[in-house]
């Protein structure tokens, strides 16, 4: 039996997320996500999400705030906000990332 869930996804016709993310390829476990050329800004709200999230910085820079602490993400950080924990970023160079999130997040 095939196994449906093979996708693939052209960045330029994925569907965009309320936060201005692009949904990219999904599968049964685990959906990617492009933040691209986010510019600098204050805090964005706290949120909290029912997924694992990991991420790979391409470019820029930001603050990532969870749990009491602040990392700071450049270019060639990963990082992991686990399950259910309120977290912020703050962009403070124009910033692009990949991220992995499981379950999926996907576009509705």
């Amino acid at each position: 039996m095939k196994d449906t869930s093979v996708t693939k996804v052209t960045s330029e016709f994925s569907p965009h997320g309320p936060e201005g993310e692009k949904y990219l390829a999904s599968g049964i476990h685990v959906a990617m996500r492009l933040w691209e050329n986010e510019k600098p800004n204050d805090k964005k709200p706290p949120s909290k999400h029912d997924y694992e999230v990991v991420g790979y910085v391409i470019k820029g820079k930001a603050e990532l705030h969870l749990e009491g602490q602040t990392l700071i993400l450049n270019a060639g950080d990963s990082y992991a906000v686990p399950k259910n924990v309120e977290h912020t970023y703050k962009i403070l160079e124009n910033f692009t990332a990949v991220e992995a999130t499981s379950p999926p997040a996907i576009a509705h």
